[in-house]
């Protein structure tokens, strides 16, 4: 099952395994059953540790569980943990093996202290690469705490439970059998949801914070390089974010980013937080900003967030970044997560064999386009305008698909349900006005950003028409001591690089701005 190279990578890490375990399969005659037998016993034969046995009895076939000193640890793979999830497949070993997590004393003090039976099930498909973070996060809680387990579960293998449960959107979670939620979570997140006190607690001790030099409000590349430039500098530095690494979490393939060929957005916001930690930076996550309030005597500016925490600080770094942009038409709100979805590369193979449609006919849609041509079974691409907006490549490779329409100068108008997930959108024909209708099962939207200004509307802040925020050149705002970078600026072309140099420039400004005043 794994190639050489593999083997060796795995062996090294499971060289830290110090407590014993065993993997405990569920199999039948299918082949996908055949594949994980294979993996199992390559990663038995690599560590002396880790035995195997088939007696499993698992509903799910195939499956496996990790048993130690002969009692189940709560995790099971539903499924062949690779492409992402592989990943989470050794990090589960080592953990179960006895090799301590990355995560915080207060945190693991957190999950060993729940008080609450909770079987979590997670469905997860290959090619996501939101799943994992979710994956990691349950598994370690149930090999923490006892009264916790946990299946990740393959939606792709298991089409039928996906269908009876409705699963339209990965990473979808369900705990005890109801849903608890979807999409991207860190583990603090998690527990923020099942420890009811955990928000008000953190929100207590954020209060009891003096006052920053310089706060960034968001943890994206235009907030973490901001943050390394002002603790560069040896000023108070703090970086509150709703989480750390914006958007690139949410970005598969990373390609032209100066001097690394390629990456992934969840390893770029990995190495992103690791660069800041190297810095005496207070980073806080899970913290959505809702308000603003400039001292504009040049004293110490407040924000305040969801959570009911509020900070102050002599200079700010607005970095908020942008998110996908809604079609804003009927229908689309009501089946978000049970048919339109805005990440073709998570939840593409949920539509296996089935027809759906792009919002899009940019770089975003077209690729979106090609990727699920090679899925599903039908694809059409929507364009508003009369032509696409893609690079050439990009078309040439749309055309030569034999299972994709495109449909130009079409603006779409309602999505059709039938109140439980999409059955179909409806489109006008821009030249003739008349109104048209397709049957589909999925809907995937790529449409560009929107900035995420809303919480400063009320504020002195300047907007633009787009509701950016407003920067000179040296990235301050309209309020002194207040600056801004990233997506959510003015500054043209939403790129990484960009704002990272951006961040880079208002932290300096923050900087210059404390020294002068």
């Amino acid at each position: 099952m794994l190639d050489d190279s593999l083997k060796q990578q795995l062996k090294a890490y499971l060289d830290k395994v110090t407590q014993p375990f065993e993997l405990v399969a569920t199999l039948d005659d299918g082949d996908k059953s055949k594949e994980l037998h294979a993996l199992l016993r390559d990663i038995a034969g690599l560590c002396d540790r880790i035995t195997l046995s088939t007696e499993g009895s698992d509903r799910r076939a195939p499956s496996f569980a990790l048993h130690r000193e002969g009692q189940p640890t709560g995790v099971v793979f539903a499924g062949i943990p690779m492409g992402h999830e592989f990943t989470s497949l050794v990090l589960a070993l080592l953990q179960v093996g006895g090799h301590p997590p990355k995560a915080s004393d207060e945190v693991i003090e957190q999950i060993r202290s729940l008080d609450a039976d909770l079987h979590f099930e997670t469905y997860f498909s290959l090619s996501c690469q939101n799943c994992p973070d979710v994956v990691q996060a349950l598994n370690l809680m149930a090999i923490l705490n006892p009264r916790i387990s946990h299946d990740a579960i393959d939606g792709a293998l298991f089409q039928d439970e996906v269908e009876a449960r409705e699963v339209m959107s990965v990473p979808s979670v369900f705990v005890n059998s109801e849903p608890f939620d979807q999409g991207r979570m860190s583990l603090e997140q998690i527990l923020a949801r099942v420890d009811t006190g955990a928000a008000e607690r953190e929100a207590a001790r954020l209060g009891e914070k003096p006052a920053f030099d310089t706060l960034m409000i968001g943890g994206g590349p235009a907030g973490a390089a901001a943050a390394v430039y002002a603790a560069r500098k040896g000023i108070r530095t703090g970086v509150a974010s709703e989480r750390f690494g914006g958007q690139v979490l949410d970005t598969l393939s990373i390609e032209n980013l100066i001097s690394v060929p390629h990456t992934e957005g969840p390893k770029l916001a990995a190495a992103l937080e690791e660069h800041v930690k190297e810095y005496d930076v207070d980073i806080m996550n899970l913290q959505r900003a809702v308000a603003l309030v400039p001292d504009e005597s040049g004293g110490e500016h407040e924000v305040r967030f969801e959570s009911g925490a509020s900070l102050r600080s002599k200079t700010l770094v607005l970095a908020t970044g942008a998110r996908w942009r809604a079609m804003n038409v009927p229908g689309e709100a009501e089946y978000r997560n049970k048919g339109v979805a805005y990440c073709p590369h998570c939840d593409g193979p949920l539509f296996k064999g089935k027809r759906v449609a792009v919002i899009g006919g940019g770089n975003s849609g077209v690729e979106a386009a090609i990727d699920l041509a090679g899925i599903v079974g039908e694809v059409t691409l929507i364009e508003f305008m009369d032509e696409l907006r893609a690079d050439e490549v990009l078309q040439k490779k749309l055309s030569s698909l034999p299972n994709v329409e495109v449909i130009k100068g079409a603006r779409t108008t309602e999505v059709n349900g039938d109140g439980s997930r999409v059955t179909g959108l409806t489109y006008e024909e821009r030249a003739s006005g008349e109104l048209r209708e397709l049957a589909l099962e999925g809907i995937f939207v790529q449409i560009g950003l929107v900035p995420n200004t809303e919480w400063l509307k009320d504020s002195p802040i300047e907007l633009s028409e787009r509701g950016e925020i407003v920067v000179d050149e040296r990235g301050m705002t309209s309020v002194p001591g207040i600056f801004a970078a990233g997506d959510v600026t003015t500054v043209p072309y939403k790129q990484i690089v960009i704002a990272m140099g951006e961040g880079s420039k208002a932290a300096l400004g923050a900087f210059d701005h404390l020294i002068r005043s």
